[in-house]
Formats: C-alpha cells, sequence, structure tokens
C-alpha cells in the first residue's frame, strides 16, 4: 500500500504520503465490512487509497510544501549589512536640523566619543550630550508617524 500511495500521491512528500498511508490502512479497517468477498481485494484497496490521495491533495490545497534544506544554499542571504537600512536612517536624520543630525551621525556611524564630537562642534560636552538626547528623541517620533 506504501507504493501505491507513493506513486499516486507523489507531490505530497514523503511525510505526508506516510499520513495518508496511515490514512489508508484505518479507512480500510474501519470499512472492511462493505468488501464483498465474491469481488477482488485489490482493486477494492486501491480505491480506498486513491480517495484518500485525492482527499490529501484537496486538504493541502494549493499549497506546496517544500523542505527549505534542500534550498538552504541557494537562499543564502550575502553577509552584510542590509543596504536599505541606510536609506531610512538617511531618510529620518534628514528629517532632523543639520547640527543635530551631524551629532548622530558621529555617535552612531563613526563612533564618536562626546569628547570628540564636543571638540569637533565647538561645543561643551553636556550640550553635545543633551542635543544627542533630543536628536533621538525625534528620531523616535518620526520614525513611530513612519511605522503608523
Amino acid at each position: 500500500m506504501r507504493r501505491v500511495v507513493q506513486a499516486r500521491g507523489g507531490g505530497l512528500g514523503q511525510d505526508s504520503c506516510e499520513d495518508v498511508l496511515q490514512d489508508v490502512l484505518l479507512a480500510i479497517h474501519t470499512k472492511r465490512h462493505t468488501w464483498r468477498q465474491d469481488a477482488p481485494l485489490r482493486p477494492w484497496l486501491y480505491a480506498i487509497a486513491r480517495h484518500k490521495v485525492v482527499d490529501a491533495f484537496r486538504a493541502r490545497g494549493r499549497r506546496i510544501e517544500l523542505a527549505i534544506d534542500d534550498f538552504a544554499d541557494a537562499l543564502a542571504a550575502p553577509q552584510g549589512p542590509d543596504p536599505l537600512d541606510g536609506r531610512d536612517m538617511e531618510k529620518l536624520l534628514g528629517a532632523l536640523d543639520p547640527r543635530a543630525a551631524d551629532i548622530v551621525r558621529g555617535f552612531g556611524l563613526r563612533g564618536e566619543t562626546t569628547a570628540d564630537t564636543a571638540a569637533r562642534l565647538g561645543m561643551t560636552e553636556g550640550a553635545v550630550r543633551v542635543a544627542l538626547h533630543r536628536a533621538l528623541r525625534t528620531l523616535a517620533r518620526l520614525r513611530e508617524r513612519m511605522i503608523e
């Protein structure tokens, strides 16, 4: 019966064929009283198997299930940053005033310290921290608006 189910349900996949085989065996057991002793057994068994395979295809619908392991190499994403991340960040930074955007870029992209940024922009370290905090709060609000 396993070969019959696999031959008729080849598009179902190995696991699904085993499930269908179990359904076939249960159906044979529960419907054995319908087999006529004067009729051949093999066509009756094949008919049950055929109907259970058809039921499995109907239950699956148009969905196709493939094992992801077969495509792991082909689907592997290239390592590195997402090219779209920068575009979204630049859009958000463009909404800030230029000085605040420069402070955020210094901390987030260039890895500057508070002292480095303060010296570069001619500000005190406290003013840089306050400006960074305000810029980040503004970015958070802008991002929430983009999501909505």
